[in-house]
């Protein structure tokens, strides 16, 4: 997998394609990144911008660190569900 570019970069070339000063192959090429690439980023600084409806890394940071929380709470409470019922079975009836 390719070194990822840096923010400041992904932002800089974006901002040159919104100027809509050359064509956005030209503008790939001169900072050397395809084409699909730059559509990419085009399409994610969109939608972080509000422009385009969508999930920004913002959210979805929020909803990863949520569905950890999630599966960890969901292991514990199994894990305190199956020590209820050893410690039931160890308990001599009344």
């Amino acid at each position: 997998m390719p070194k990822p570019f840096p923010a400041e970069f992904r932002r800089d070339v974006v901002a040159v394609a919104r100027k809509h000063e050359a064509p956005l192959s030209q503008i790939a090429k001169d900072f050397g990144i395809s084409e699909a690439t730059l559509h990419n980023w085009l399409k994610k600084a969109d939608i972080e911008d509000g422009a385009r409806p969508g999930v920004t890394e913002k959210e979805a940071a929020e909803l990863r660190d949520a569905r950890k929380r999630i599966r960890l709470l969901e292991q514990e409470n199994e894990i305190l569900r199956r020590a209820a019922a050893f410690f039931a079975r160890e308990l001599p009836p009344k």
